[in-house]
């Protein structure tokens, strides 16, 4: 009886210092991941202080808002530059036209 109370206190042993080593593993892994927040939380704010600087303010809608305008505004610029620039060809195939001169091929 004595064997058997001994091996079954090997196997608690064992168990425990099992247990042991998971709760030190997950301890670390806490302190990772609270170190992991703290650094996303920094980098958060860094992040809304910049946005507040460059654009008035740090709100995720006021800021996608505001990249829509800016898009909007970058699609009629191209599309004025790609008006000027067909001007441009038909005002050189005038002159070209005119003057007798061919196209290059």
């Amino acid at each position: 009886m004595a064997d058997k109370a001994k091996g079954g206190d090997a196997g608690l042993e064992q168990e425990l210092a099992g247990l042991r080593r998971e709760y030190d593993s997950l301890r670390e892994r806490k302190v990772r991941i609270e170190q992991d927040l703290a650094n996303l939380k920094d980098q958060l704010k860094d992040l809304e202080d910049r946005a507040r600087a460059e654009y008035g303010t740090s709100d995720p809608d006021k800021l996608q808002a505001l990249l829509e305008e800016k898009r909007q505004e970058n699609q009629r610029l191209v599309s004025e530059y790609s008006k000027h620039i067909h001007d441009i060809r038909k005002n050189l195939a005038a002159i070209e036209a005119g003057s007798g001169e061919a196209e290059p091929e």
